[in-house]
């Protein structure tokens, strides 16, 4: 039987992060749960490509954007189970386990949020997204998402949008469990706009996000 979990990662310029990240995913190799590790890119100009090669990953190009290209590398999948992480997140040892343990629930998870940093800033930030997550079933997609392909796409899947793609998809699927294995993702954005700053920037775009302002409009203003 194949290996259940096709691994889909949106790039683009990801080379370092991708360093980083990709040797965590080994452990699901031996573990036999990872049929095929997908990279879908949105023009790359460092060595993101070449990484992802080496890697043995199959490699999905097309415009950058997070919603489409999420949309194209999820449609080259095979496996039973999509596993969706962003290249700048770093499982943490022992994840497969509990994966592989979740898998015979048939539900959608993500992991649980930490970041690459110490003090309160980090600390306030992964507590406020976990207790979001646990309440409200709403990770954001530094956390992964684990989904059954079927389910992905009886929901329509990944909308082409700039922003938000993470969230339109989840509040499309029944509700999503936190694990207990955390994902480690990159401290860098927080940290050169400042936590609570950046924090409180987040939550003012998902409101306005839940209130219908135009993910277009929202991504030009989050880049700002």
């Amino acid at each position: 039987m194949p290996a259940p979990i096709s691994i889909v990662i949106p790039t683009l310029n990801a080379g370092e992060a991708l360093s980083d990240s990709l040797p965590a995913l080994m452990e699901g190799l031996h573990t036999g749960l990872i049929r095929e590790l997908i990279v879908t890119d949105g023009g790359s100009t460092d060595p993101t490509l070449e990484i992802a090669d080496e890697a043995g990953a199959e490699i999905v190009t097309g415009a950058p954007s997070r919603g489409g290209q999420l949309r194209r590398g999820c449609a080259a999948a095979k496996g039973e189970w999509l596993l969706i992480l962003h290249a700048d997140t770093v499982l943490q040892d022992g994840w497969s386990k509990e994966v592989g343990e979740h898998l015979a629930t048939g539900k959608p998870a993500a992991f649980r949020l930490a970041f690459g940093a110490k003090g309160f800033g980090p600390t306030w930030v992964a507590g406020w997204a976990n207790l979001r997550s646990r309440v409200f079933g709403l990770p954001y997609g530094d956390q992964g998402l684990l989904v059954p392909r079927s389910l992905y796409e009886d929901v329509g899947g990944y909308q082409d949008q700039p922003l938000m793609e993470d969230v339109a998809l989840v509040r499309a699927l029944p509700r999503v469990s936190l694990l207990s294995a955390r994902a480690v993702t990159s401290a860098d954005r927080y940290a050169r706009a400042g936590w609570l700053r950046r924090g409180a920037r987040n939550l003012w775009t998902l409101t306005r996000y839940f209130l219908g302002a135009d993910p277009e409009q929202l991504a030009q203003a989050y880049r700002r």
